[in-house]
């Protein structure tokens, strides 16, 4: 996102655009990034509008200073700010000299970026870092934390037509009419890595690759598997390294994987399979719903029972093949031969020749037979080398 708002500050600023709107729906993000998308804004040619829309949205923690570091800032009806109160990566309160030290630059930040909007706004932006206080869209603009509720964009144009905004370079009185709107669309590169942070990606990734690495093992020799496999791990591996997540859901991971190739060598028929979709069911929920991961971060319950039976049944699948295929008789070599049906071309007397198929063989009657005439039909009973012993059918 960080990257993302760089460039349409750069685009905005290439093409002399009027204002360039930022459009903001966040519970929240790391310090750095937020200092980072801050700094952006403040440094920007081009006027930046925050607008915390649409309705439902959220300008949470990190979020209400991005807010407040626009040139204006706009919030939709039943949209919310606040909630700043710094935290760890995992959700819990910080140590209480840590969180002296963060409240206090916090409280300093928002004080520079709300000072021009009076003592009512700048103690409102207090509160939210020091004791997590949240305001509504109509809350905020009381106070003067926010310059405009706007519906929709076009709304937003029409009230920032006239106002006047401060750039370093001095005021700035917006001229919003008649303006052309261009959307600065996300880069594949943004688009995929901000679909990285969403849970229920990476456990689908996590998933899918494992299964692949497990294809590309059993039957070596292709690469698509494989290489699919080694994307969608390490596509999840960056995930995991963004997301907030309980390392230990890892084990039951493994042991689930573990369990289903297990199955296929062992006799148990389906047990350790069920076993296995438990433990990855464990496992997922344990990764990414543990008690410290924020709500907004969890993966979704029935797309981990889902996926989880899926996978199940895959290996419950390729297990029936197996055991199916243990079951189907020998078609090479001379056990293949043994209980074949032929047919008597040269009498056994007792050498002569039988036809299987469309193969002759050097036969004899089997010990206790009598001599076989041709055109007679015999069953093989047992091989020796390259000489077949039989008995006659009927």
């Amino acid at each position: 996102m960080l990257g993302y708002l760089e460039r349409g500050i750069r685009t905005a600023e290439q093409r002399d655009a009027e204002l360039l709107v930022f459009q903001l729906n966040t519970p929240g993000g790391s310090i750095d990034l937020m200092q980072g998308m801050v700094e952006a804004i403040r440094a920007s040619a081009v006027p930046v509008v925050v607008y915390v829309a649409p309705r439902g949205a959220m300008a949470g923690s990190a979020g209400t200073l991005i807010t407040l570091a626009g040139h204006a800032a706009a919030m939709a009806p039943e949209t919310a700010i606040g909630a700043a109160s710094p935290v760890d990566a995992q959700g819990q309160d910080l140590g209480e000299t840590i969180a002296a030290k963060e409240k206090n630059i916090l409280k300093a930040t928002v004080r520079s970026l709300a000072e021009r909007r009076g003592p009512k706004a700048v103690d409102l932006a207090e509160r939210t870092i020091e004791v997590a206080e949240a305001a509504s869209a109509k809350e905020a603009l009381e106070v003067g934390l926010i310059d405009f509720i706007a519906n929709d964009l076009q709304d937003l144009l029409r009230q920032l037509n006239g106002f006047t905004v401060v750039l370093s370079g001095g005021e700035r009185a917006l001229n919003t009419t008649n303006v052309e709107i261009e959307i600065v669309p996300y880069s594949f590169i943004e688009l995929l890595l901000n679909m990285l942070t969403n849970p229920n990606i990476v456990f689908l990734l996590i998933t899918i690759g494992v299964q692949a690495i497990l294809i590309e093992i059993s039957s070596p020799g292709g690469w698509v598997a494989g290489f699919l496999g080694v994307v969608c791990l390490a596509l999840a591996s960056y995930g995991l390294g963004i997301l907030p997540v309980n390392w230990f859901g890892i084990v039951f991971l493994i042991v689930s994987f573990v369990l289903f190739i297990l199955d296929i060598k062992a006799p148990t028929h389906g047990a350790l399979t069920t076993a296995g979709v438990g433990s990855l069911i464990v496992g997922a929920l344990v990764l990414f719903n543990s008690p410290s991961v924020p709500p907004f971060q969890r993966v979704s319950v029935p797309l981990v029972v889902g996926m989880s039976l899926i996978t199940g049944a895959t290996f419950f699948t390729i297990l029936l093949f197996a055991l199916r295929a243990q079951r189907i008789p020998v078609r090479m070599g001379q056990e293949s031969l043994v209980g074949r049906n032929g047919i008597v071309r040269t009498p056994l007397s007792p050498v002569g020749t039988v036809q299987l198929a469309s193969e002759l063989w050097t036969a004899e009657p089997e010990q206790g037979e009598e001599p076989l005439l041709a055109g007679m039909h015999v069953r093989v009973v047992r091989v020796e080398g390259v000489r077949l012993y039989v008995r006659k059918i009927g």
